[in-house]
C-alpha cells in the first residue's frame, strides 16, 4: 500500500525542523484543493502519512512549507522581507502503490528536496 510522507531538516542548526507548518494540495488543471495540514513533530515529521490507502491516487500535488514563519519563531533573523517565506514543492505521483517521501533540507537562504525512500 502506498503512502506520502515528508521530513524537514533545518540545515542551519543541524536539527529537525520541529513546529513547521505545512499544507498538502492536489492540483487539478489550474485549480488547487487543500487536502491536509500538518505541524512537524520533534523529529521534523508529520505524525501520520499525508496520504495513504484510498487517498493515495495518481496526480499532481504540492507541498507548501511555511519556512519563513518557522525561522522567525526560532529567532533567526533574516532580511525583511525574508528571502524564503513559503517553499513550494510541486510533484507528481504516478504509482500510488509506492511510498513517496519528499524531504526538505532548508536554511533561511536555501533549500533542496528529492524523492526519498
Amino acid at each position: 500500500m502506498g503512502r506520502l510522507t515528508t521530513h524537514v531538516l533545518d540545515t542551519s542548526s543541524g536539527c529537525p525542523a520541529a513546529g513547521l507548518d505545512l499544507q498538502l494540495w492536489r492540483i487539478e488543471g489550474n485549480q488547487a484543493r487543500l487536502l491536509t495540514e500538518c505541524k512537524t513533530n520533534a523529529d521534523g515529521r508529520c505524525d501520520a502519512p499525508l496520504l495513504d490507502g484510498g487517498t493515495m491516487v495518481s496526480g499532481v500535488y504540492q507541498l507548501n512549507f511555511a519556512v519563513g514563519d518557522y525561522f522567525l519563531a526560532q529567532g533567526i533573523s533574516s532580511s525583511t522581507p525574508a528571502f524564503l517565506d513559503d517553499v513550494v514543492v510541486r510533484f507528481g505521483i504516478s504509482t500510488p502503490d509506492q511510498h513517496y517521501h519528499v524531504p526538505l533540507l532548508v536554511s533561511p537562504y536555501g533549500y533542496s528536496t528529492y524523492r526519498g525512500s
